[in-house]
C-alpha cells in the first residue's frame, strides 16, 4: 500500500473546488486548506466564504484564511504541519520563495491556459476575447516568477463556438482536478519530466475589472461578439444608451453599413437592434437587459424600451 502524500492546498474560488475534491477522492492526506478571507458579496454585501472555504468544511478540513500568507506565524503554521506537497489553484497571492521552499517535494499549481500563454489571473477570458480556438490546462511547478516554472502535465480542449468564460471555465475546472490526479500519480511513481517554458512565447492574461466590459463599438463585430462571450458570466459586456446602462449577454456578427459610425442603431430591422461595429460591420444584439430590468431576448426588449434608428450606443 502506497504512503499518502501529505498536501496543504490552496485556493479559493469555485474553479478551484474539484482539484481539492480530487485530492480527497484520490486517498492523500490534506492536511489543511488555504483559502481567502470571508469578504463582502453581492448587493446586500453580506460576508461570504470562498467557495474552496465552504468545500473544505464539508470535507471536514482544516481551515487558514490569512490576510496575508507573508507573516511569521503563517509560515510557522505551515512549518509545523509539515507537507509533502503544496497544491496551489487559483488562490489569489503570490506564494514568496520561503512558503515554497517549506515542502519537501515543492508546490505544484494547476493554471487554465497552455503555458507559457496566457500567465496570470484571466486566461480563460483572454483567451475567448482574442479569437484561440484551442486552449487547455497545465500543472506546473511553482516558482517566485508568476506563472513561470517548468511545466508538469497539460491537455488541450478546443474553444467552442458558443463558449462563453463560465462554461470554458467549468470545463476547464474539470480537466485540471483530473490532470491533478495524473500529475501526482506520476509524481509518486517519479514518471513526471518538468519541462522549462519558452519565455519567448509568454503572453500575459491582465486581471478584469468591473469597468472593463465596457464594449468598445470602433472594434470589429467578431471582436465584440468575442468579448462578450468571454465577458460572460462577470465582470459582464455593457454598453450605455442614453446614459444608461444596457448589459449584453449575447449577440451575433452581421451585415452593416460602411458609412455608418460605430455604436450607432441602424435602420430597417424590424424587431431587431443591429448596431454598427468597426470596419464596416455590425452586432445583432441577441440577449440584453436594462438597466432596470430582467434579461431577455431582444423583440421582448423591443416591446417595452423603443429605440429608434440612429441612437448611438457608447
Amino acid at each position: 500500500m502506497r504512503e499518502k502524500l501529505r498536501i496543504v492546498f490552496f485556493g479559493s474560488p469555485d474553479f478551484a473546488v474539484p482539484a481539492l475534491k480530487a485530492l480527497v477522492d484520490g486517498g492523500h492526506e490534506v492536511a489543511a486548506v488555504v483559502t481567502q478571507p470571508d469578504r463582502p458579496k453581492g448587493r446586500g454585501r453580506k460576508t461570504t466564504p470562498p467557495p474552496v472555504k465552504s468545500a473544505a468544511l464539508e470535507l471536514e478540513l482544516e481551515v487558514f484564511q490569512p490576510a496575508s500568507i507573508k507573516t511569521e506565524d503563517f509560515f510557522d503554521a505551515m512549518s509545523k504541519i509539515s507537507p509533502d506537497l503544496f497544491v496551489v489553484v487559483a488562490f489569489g497571492q503570490l506564494l514568496p520563495q520561503r512558503l515554497l521552499d517549506v515542502p519537501e517535494k515543492g508546490a505544484i499549481n494547476i493554471h487554465g491556459s497552455l503555458l507559457p500563454k496566457y500567465r496570470g489571473p484571466a486566461p480563460i477570458q483572454w483567451a475567448i476575447i482574442n479569437g484561440e480556438t484551442e486552449t487547455g490546462v497545465t500543472t506546473m511547478y511553482m516558482e517566485k516568477k508568476l506563472d513561470a516554472g517548468d511545466m508538469l502535465l497539460w491537455r488541450a480542449t478546443p474553444i467552442y463556438p458558443d463558449d462563453t468564460a463560465g462554461s470554458l471555465h467549468d470545463r476547464l475546472s474539470q480537466i485540471g482536478a483530473e490532470l491533478l490526479a495524473e500529475t501526482l500519480g506520476r509524481l509518486e511513481k517519479g514518471d513526471l519530466n518538468p519541462t522549462a517554458q519558452d519565455p519567448s512565447q509568454a503572453t500575459y492574461a491582465p486581471m478584469l475589472e468591473k469597468n472593463d466590459g465596457r464594449i468598445d463599438w470602433n472594434k470589429s463585430a467578431e471582436h465584440i461578439e468575442r468579448f462578450i462571450r468571454g465577458m460572460s458570466p462577470w465582470p459582464g459586456a455593457f454598453t450605455f444608451l442614453d446614459k444608461k446602462r444596457l448589459k449584453i449577454f449575447k449577440a451575433q456578427p452581421a451585415a452593416g453599413k460602411k458609412d455608418a459610425a460605430p455604436g450607432t442603431v441602424l435602420e430597417g430591422f424590424e424587431n431587431e437592434l443591429r448596431v454598427a461595429a468597426g470596419v464596416g460591420g455590425a452586432l445583432s444584439i441577441v440577449e440584453l437587459q436594462g438597466a432596470s430590468g430582467k434579461r431577455m431576448n431582444v423583440e421582448n426588449f423591443l416591446r417595452g424600451n423603443a429605440v429608434a434608428a440612429g441612437a448611438v450606443l457608447s
